[in-house]
Order: structure tokens, then sequence, then C-alpha cells
């Protein structure tokens, strides 16, 4: 990893708002700097949680983007580089949920949510290990898995399917780049207190809370994140971590 003198740098997708936002704001806090990235449409979001980090005592640029669209992450990574200096962590936290029963779900439905949730992630795994490699001093890539993708629900076959889909990509990913002194892990959160669930997010779709099953506030995944992104949390690697208040046991 970077050495203790020189300032990490994070770059988080879908970090104007819910979980992205409370982890861009907690790596803030533990002293780095960051670039946030969202798609079009949430630009004073991200001026917003910018401005927050940026009140913290760090630097902070945003940036306006899509994580299905190769040249969009790559030149997000790159700009984030060259304004604050390097990649360090990366935290590919954009998703969008569908809810409809399969017999009723489109292939363009589908699609959408498989682009954004795992053709999403590989993306921006791909591009942070690239830039990882060149500047050889290692790495933390951490991914948005969810309790969906270690159980299936009624109504979220799509989301489920790509939530399952990062669990493997991360397990082949972290062995990759073992190597080169990147870890590779993903965060798994059950019922979270977002726009995502109030039915508010990107698609228009949310959840509905399980009777039974807490929910609890953004921090907590973004408590976990902090721990994965530090230089000594090495030894943790291709792991696919539960914050989920104990609901799904494995």
């Amino acid at each position: 990893m970077s050495s203790s003198t020189a300032t990490r740098v994070a770059f988080v997708t879908g970090g104007a708002q819910g979980i992205g936002e409370a982890i861009a704001l907690r790596l803030a806090q533990d002293g780095l700097d960051v670039a946030v990235f969202d798609i079009a449409g949430k630009e004073e979001l991200l001026k917003a949680v910018t401005k927050k980090i940026t009140d913290i005592g760090r630097k902070a640029i945003w940036i306006i983007g899509d994580v299905t669209n190769e040249e969009s992450i790559k030149n997000g990574i790159a700009k984030a580089v060259e304004e604050l200096g390097s990649l360090d962590v990366m935290v590919a936290n954009a998703g969008i949920m569908h809810s409809k029963p399969v017999i009723e779900m489109t292939p363009e439905e589908w699609n959408k949510v498989l682009a954004v949730n795992a053709t999403g992630i590989m993306l921006s795994y791909k591009h942070a290990g690239i830039q990882m490699i060149k500047q050889g001093r290692g790495g933390r890539i951490i991914g948005a898995c969810s309790v969906a993708g270690k159980q299936g629900f009624p109504t979220a076959a799509a989301y489920s399917a790509s939530k399952f889909a990062v669990r493997g990509l991360t397990h082949a990913f972290s062995q990759e780049m073992k190597p080169h002194n990147i870890t590779v892990n993903a965060y798994a959160p059950g019922f979270i207190a977002t726009p995502m669930l109030s039915g508010s997010n990107d698609d228009g779709h949310g959840e509905d809370a399980t009777p039974g099953q807490k929910t609890a506030q953004p921090s907590v995944v973004a408590d976990l994140v902090s721990y994965l992104a530090l230089p000594n949390s090495y030894f943790v690697n291709g792991q696919i971590i539960s914050v989920d208040g104990g609901w799904i046991y494995q």
C-alpha cells in the first residue's frame, strides 16, 4: 500500500446519496481524499457530498458518469488520478433495484439491472485493478453485494441474480489481484434506510422491509468499508461480508 505519509485516494460509485454518500464521508473522516461518481441528474447531490468532504478537511471531486459504460468508468478513474494523485480504494457501490415477478419481467428490465449491478461492478473492478497494478503499491477494491446475493427473494430475481454475480466476480478477481497486493471484498447489506429502500431510487422501484427484519442506517455499511479500506486489512480477501442484523447465516 501507499506509504503512511502519502494521502490515499478513494473512488466511490453511486456516491451521491444513501450508502455511497455514507461511505464517501466515512473514508474522508479516515483521512482519504475522495472522488464521488454518479449519473447525470445528480449534480446537486454530488456537489453537496463533496462540500461535506471538504468541510471535513479532505480534497474531493465529483464526476458524472455511467458504470455500465466502460469508457465512462475508465475516464472517471483517470480524472480522479489526475486531480487527486492516485487510486488506492475503489468502492463499486452503484446499484439499482427493480421489483417484479419473473413471469412478468421483460428482457429489457432484466438486462438493465444486470448491466448496472453486475457489469458496472465488473468494469469498476477492472479499471481500478489496472490503475492499482500500474501504481505498484497494492490497493483495496470493495464491491456492493447484498443479502439478496446470498438468498433469492420473490419479486427480486434480477436484483438477486446480479448480486450472486457480484459474489462470483469478487471471489475470482480477489485471486487474480492477490499477486499485486490488492484485496477484493464485498459487503452484503440487509435492509438499510436509503432511497432504494423507500422506493425513490433511480429505477423507481424499492424494497419493502420484510416484517420482523430490522432496518439500519447507511453508517453501519460505511463502518465496515472503513475497515476493509485500511492498509492493515490485508488479511481479509475474497470475502462477502454480511451487514444484515443476523438475517442470513453462512
